[in-house]
């Protein structure tokens, strides 16, 4: 069948990469994706055959023993994931942006220690900077860390911890002001800390706590949880790039290929989506023939078809940008708002075709429209995309003179 949403200049590795995944997907993921969905519970047998595929060091250099691919790949590879269940996607991509994070950032002694193991899934990774009463306020994080000779002691609460507790290792955001005077920038005086711990809920090492899942109404079987920390003890070498103070610029490097990522699960999911209401409407008759024949859902199907065709240019054209060495924040920001607006509507299309059928659980698509909204506020909401869409047109649109 023909698809949607395909990429040109691909190269032949690029390719067979896809192909392996897509035919993953198909076997492995969507047959039973929606039933585990329901019993929210976390795909195991799914995640060790993506590391059998070597999915957990797509991004990681072939000299930690990862593939060394492209932010592209990568991103086409969640594409495809996400297009089968959107939960497996934010499995990976957690894990993704702290391998990110210490291949660009992390010292030589931290990159030895933690790629090999994360190439192959034997560590894997979280991201936590968000906190309870934070929102999209990066500057008003109170979890702080303090020097306490060779080491930080670290506490703190922090919130929407994706893969919270089957995650072995954290990059977590806290503020560190050794060395930093009063009146000093907010940013300039935070840290990430590499907090190591073990898998599982409760207290996962003394000072760290992971309470249990957080109930959600859509994107289950992936663990969403609290991060507690009380004088939780880290020696100074997990301190990311071995330098305090610097968290803040390796959060927002961690976060915006992380947006490549969310705008690529909302070109999977919209795809998806699609698939359903056209086959759906092929099927579906009224007044002696398929819905598909009514002008008013020919309309929709056109809706849909070409919502997902933009989302996925602009997802192509933000990872190529990156992958080029650009700054890509403007891109990003475009993709992430316009991919998660799209894949909601184009989901909300496909469950207007599917009718009452699309309000049972029998049905994909139901989950599916569980599933979108979460892309509108993961790795910041629409307003956050839009005043970094704004600013950054500012500057290159700045008036001289």
């Amino acid at each position: 069948m023909a698809r949607l949403a395909q990429t040109e200049g691909l190269t032949d590795i690029q390719r067979e990469i896809l192909s392996t995944v897509r035919d993953f997907v198909d076997k492995e993921i969507i047959p039973v994706a929606t039933e585990l969905e329901h019993r929210d519970e976390y795909p195991t047998q799914i995640v060790e055959g993506l590391k059998e595929l070597g999915v957990f060091g797509l991004m990681i250099p072939e000299e930690y023993g990862g593939l060394g691919e492209s932010l592209l790949t990568y991103a086409l590879t969640v594409e495809e994931i996400a297009r089968g269940w959107m939960s497996v996607s934010g499995i990976i991509n957690t894990h993704f942006i702290v391998a990110y994070m210490l291949k660009q950032h992390g010292t030589p002694e931290q990159k030895e220690y933690f790629l090999p193991k994360m190439a192959v899934g034997e560590i894997r990774g979280a991201f936590s900077m968000s906190e309870p009463a934070l929102g999209s306020d990066v500057s008003a994080i109170s979890s702080k860390g303090v020097r306490d000779g060779d080491d930080y002691v670290l506490n703190g609460q922090k919130m929407w911890l994706t893969n919270g507790g089957s995650s072995t290792l954290v990059a977590v955001l806290c503020r560190t002001d050794e060395g930093h005077p009063e009146g000093t920038a907010p940013h300039k005086s935070m840290t990430t800390f590499l907090v190591e711990k073990e898998a599982g809920f409760g207290e996962v090492r003394p000072g760290l706590t992971i309470p249990g899942k957080i109930e959600k109404m859509g994107y289950k079987g992936v663990d969403t949880t609290e991060l507690i920390m009380d004088g939780l003890r880290v020696p100074a070498d997990r301190v990311l790039g071995g330098e305090s103070g610097r968290g803040f610029y390796h959060m927002m490097d961690g976060v915006e290929v992380g947006r490549v990522n969310v705008a690529a699960r909302g070109c999977g999911v919209a795809q998806r989506a699609f698939e359903l209401g056209v086959s759906y409407a092929q099927q579906r008759q009224t007044f002696g023939k398929p819905i598909a024949q009514h002008q008013a859902i020919q309309f929709k199907l056109a809706e849909m078809a070409t919502k997902v065709e933009a989302a996925h240019a602009m997802m192509v054209n933000a990872a190529r940008k990156k992958d080029s060495g650009q700054r890509n924040d403007l891109e990003a920001g475009m993709a992430k708002y316009l991919a998660s607006e799209y894949c909601k509507e184009v989901v909300e299309d496909a469950f207007r075709i599917h009718g009452g059928y699309g309000f049972s659980k029998e049905y994909e698509i139901e989950r599916l429209y569980r599933e979108a909204p979460m892309l509108l506020i993961g790795e910041g909401t629409a307003e956050i995309q839009k005043m970094i869409i704004g600013r950054r047109l500012l500057e290159e649109y700045r008036i001289q003179g």
